[in-house]
């Protein structure tokens, strides 16, 4: 799987990338078939603390599947992302069996 981090308006610091790069690939255990994710980083104007947003957009054959999450921080919404990502390729993946 390629992996490609953007980061809207701001460079992602090192641990963050690092973080992404380790925990990313795991994805291809629960759906095989991913050609590439795109990993986008952005920082909300919004007056709440929960402003740190994540999105994955997740290329498969025949659908990109996209999630995005918001919270106080860049670390967390990763997390979040990572737990919806891993249910929705598992869904995948039991309905191409049938």
């Amino acid at each position: 799987m390629k992996i490609r981090v953007i980061g809207d308006g701001m460079t992602p610091h090192a641990p963050l990338e690092e973080l992404i790069e380790k925990k990313l690939p795991k994805l291809e255990s629960f759906y095989d078939k991913i050609i590439d994710c795109v990993v986008r980083l952005k920082v909300d104007n919004a007056s709440s603390k929960d402003n740190k947003c994540v999105e994955f957009h997740i290329a498969v054959p025949g659908d990109d599947i996209v999630v995005s999450k918001t919270s106080e921080s860049f670390e967390e919404s990763f997390s979040q992302c990572m737990e919806a990502a891993k249910k929705i390729l598992v869904r995948k993946k039991e309905i191409e069996i049938k």
